[in-house]
């Protein structure tokens, strides 16, 4: 997924209703400024959810969560996730975090916390571990993808078309975590694309994020260089951002406010997107598991956020709601019909 001579770029018809996926990283509660532990395995804040879920229903939204092995492994979390599954208010992926999955054959460290940076036996054996026990606990096999840390590598395109996986929902655009050995996203863009090998083609969505002010149209290639060493030194992204004359923004209610859903989107729509990712973590539902929601009153902001968007989305616009999978199976869907069609095109002349 990150050979881009390989991908095949989806482009949608530009008078299709924008289509929105909200996926959720649901993991287990840790200490983000602390080094990863194994030790980290609590998921008590995944009895919150359902707080967000009617969020969901008010909207025909089903929201897909991408679960790791602490989450997919303990009862307690398996009961709230899986009526929800099975009543068809939700859809359930895979998320691996390495540092707490089996088998644990890897030194904990930042390296190790993207899977991509592992042997590829090593990741594939987790990865085939989460995918064993979501299956087993929640009686389907999971076909959407994200890895922690967004953290996806040289193997992982042929490991997750070896698993049976469909969709990859791991790349940021326009953004790179190589401060400390992660992928390096910069010059991936918004759009949908196949990747991986034609007769096995798996499908990216990835996550929504783009600039907005006046240097826009520059962003791509403006960002990087203010965001360096220099421009840091100086807080040009956050000078430029204030300003307004550009911002690079995130479809998450994670470090992101309405206003800024609002700008990004509509910015995106002018340039053709169609297909828009609304992600955050299952810990920000409870208060105190992340930065973003460390009291009551930023739980309720979180909450209003989810609602205000949504809202924004499905009436303003007439946007519908889809999911990772439903999206790969129209698609699919699609893709036969038109050979059918060239079939019987082919038939008719011979």
């Amino acid at each position: 997924m990150l050979d881009q001579a390989k991908h095949r770029r989806i482009d949608l018809p530009e008078d299709s209703a924008p289509l929105l996926t909200v996926i959720i990283d649901t993991e287990e509660e840790f200490d983000w400024d602390k080094p990863f532990s194994r030790e980290n395995v609590a998921v008590e804040s995944i009895a919150a959810q359902h707080a967000a879920q009617d969020i969901f229903a008010r909207y025909g939204i089903v929201p897909t969560y991408v679960i790791d092995y602490p989450v997919a492994s303990t009862e307690s979390s398996v009961a709230v996730l899986k009526p929800l599954m099975e009543s068809g208010a939700c859809e359930i992926g895979a998320h691996l975090h390495p540092w707490v999955s089996p088998p644990y054959d890897e030194e904990v460290c930042t390296l190790h916390s993207y899977p991509g940076n592992l042997a590829r036996e090593l990741e594939r054996d987790k990865l085939a571990e989460l995918t064993a026990t979501i299956e087993r606990n929640f009686g389907r096999r999971p076909t959407v993808y994200k890895a922690g840390r967004y953290g996806v590598g040289p193997n992982t395109t042929s490991i997750l078309a070896e698993l049976g996986y469909k969709v990859d929902v791991s790349v940021v655009p326009y953004t790179a975590f190589t401060d400390d050995g992660g992928p390096d996203f910069r010059s991936f863009a918004f759009q949908p694309y196949w990747f991986g090998e034609e007769d096995a083609a798996l499908l990216e969505l990835p996550l929504s994020v783009g600039f907005y002010g006046a240097l826009s149209p520059v962003g791509r290639q403006l960002f990087p260089l203010i965001s360096g060493s220099l421009g840091l030194s100086v807080r040009l992204p956050g000078i430029l951002s204030r300003s307004r004359m550009l911002e690079r923004i995130r479809l998450s209610p994670e470090g992101a406010d309405h206003a800024e859903h609002r700008r990004l989107t509509k910015s995106l729509l002018a340039q053709g997107c169609r297909l828009f990712s609304f992600t955050y973590h299952s810990p920000s539902l409870a208060v105190g598991h992340t930065p973003y929601v460390r009291n009551q009153a930023e739980l309720s902001a979180f909450l209003d956020s989810l609602d205000r968007y949504f809202d924004f989305f499905m009436n303003e616009l007439s946007g519908q709601a889809t999911t990772p999978a439903r999206f790969h199976a129209k698609l699919m869907e699609a893709s036969e019909q038109a050979d059918h069609a060239q079939n019987g095109i082919a038939a008719a002349a011979v």
